[in-house]
């Protein structure tokens, strides 16, 4: 086998251009797995880092849009559904309520439009947001509605350009009525998935329940599952419940990080593996060139043939010769396809600015199967070759 291989070689370098050409076509498909398959990955994780790691195990629970039919039924976000929910429904560690509002925020002569939401005691913690400086709302805060605030980064940079703002005292206004806030904590910068930490402000939910709406329904509710790995599945329980529940489908939205990320993930994969697929008719548009060169091969060589079957050799020594030939031209073309595929993917991916992710997986599929497509495309040339009688390859008729 291996002196085969070699002679193989010797053969390759007497017929550069030839071989070359040979090769090109399983180069060139083997590259273009890779530099999908890698692209593909990689904008999988751009995904994944642009939502960022924390809050996967959320799921966000909106008012459908079928609420706005008069003979839908709707769902009250109270306390009564918060509870039914848990019950009914398994894999919730944590049920939070949120209220949101326009403000405007000022101190001093600068004023910031933004977001207000209001929230319960640990909510941004669940969600694995974390503070640049100062601390989050407590419990007594909200349970006793006091004045307190937790600013997002983007909204503290601009009202106090020149150092931290905690300790400070802000201005809340919404609908008309103004309300002074302390400033107890401020975001860290982070991707939070679909809550965002840099241009909300948060306050207790117990002060918008008592000094804004009584007894307010929530506007969204935010459902912490057991585990991220459980966030989809959790997503739909809530939606089939809700469902069930009115009797009318989207009644609520519900929408999940996972869900999310998971999706956007399967799309990538399928159009990853679609688009190899189209790549790797190129692999067998080189196989068939790879047969027609062979046939050529075998045609141009039958005093050699003719020679070695006199010399003793047996139709599978011949055979096994043209076959090694045949799949040592993939196997070349394969790994130098796997190089092109690597430098191409660093060079595309380092133009759009993504993390190189190379897909080893794919790699060796491609290999595999550029291998498989030199031998399954050297067999006719092989078995011609042995079936040559050596009398007339002797004579070259």
């Amino acid at each position: 086998m291996l002196e085969d291989f070699l002679n193989a070689l010797q053969n390759f370098k007497r017929n550069r251009m030839r071989t070359f050409l040979s090769l090109l076509g399983v180069i060139i498909g083997v590259t273009s797995v890779i530099v999908i398959t890698s692209m593909g990955r990689s904008s999988t994780e751009k995904v994944k880092e642009t939502f960022g790691s924390s809050g996967l195990d959320m799921v966000s629970v909106n008012p459908g849009f079928m609420r706005r039919r008069r003979d839908a039924v709707q769902i009250q976000f109270n306390e009564s559904f918060r509870a039914r929910l848990f019950g009914d429904i398994g894999g919730i560690k944590k049920i939070w309520f949120k209220n949101s509002m326009n403000a405007t925020i000022s101190y001093g002569e600068t004023s910031v439009n933004c977001e207000c939401s209001a929230i319960e005691t640990g909510y941004l913690e669940s969600y694995g947001i974390e503070r640049e400086s100062g601390r989050m709302l407590n419990v007594s805060e909200n349970q006793e509605g006091l004045q307190r605030t937790v600013l997002g980064s983007q909204i503290a940079s601009l009202l106090f350009p020149a150092g931290d703002g905690v300790g400070k005292t802000v201005l809340v206004t919404s609908d008309g009525i103004s309300f002074a806030f302390e400033v107890v904590g401020v975001l860290k910068e982070q991707n939070s998935g679909i809550e965002p930490s840099t241009s909300v402000a948060y306050i207790p939910r117990g002060f918008y329940a008592k000094k804004i709406v009584p007894n307010p329904e929530a506007s969204v509710i935010m459902v912490q599952a057991v585990s991220a790995e459980r966030a989809t599945a959790l997503a739909d329980s809530i939606q089939s419940y809700c469902t069930e529940l009115t009797g009318t489908e989207y009644s609520v939205n519900v929408m999940s990080m996972q869900t999310i990320i998971e999706q956007v993930d399967s799309i990538t994969t399928t159009m990853s593996i679609m688009l190899s697929a189209i790549a790797a008719i190129s692999l067998l548009v080189g196989g068939i060139g790879i047969m027609n060169i062979m046939i050529v091969t075998v045609t141009e060589r039958r005093q050699e043939i003719g020679i070695r079957k006199a010399l003793g050799a047996r139709p599978s020594d011949i055979r096994r010769q043209f076959l090694v030939e045949s799949a040592a031209i993939t196997l070349i073309g394969g790994t130098a396809g796997i190089a092109c595929g690597i430098i191409v993917s660093i060079a595309v991916e380092f133009v759009r600015s993504l993390s190189y992710i190379i897909s080893w997986k794919a790699c060796a599929v491609a290999f595999v199967f550029s291998v498989f497509v030199g031998i399954f495309f050297g067999l006719n040339p092989a078995a011609r070759a042995a079936k040559l009688d050596p009398v007339l390859a002797l004579s070259g008729e």
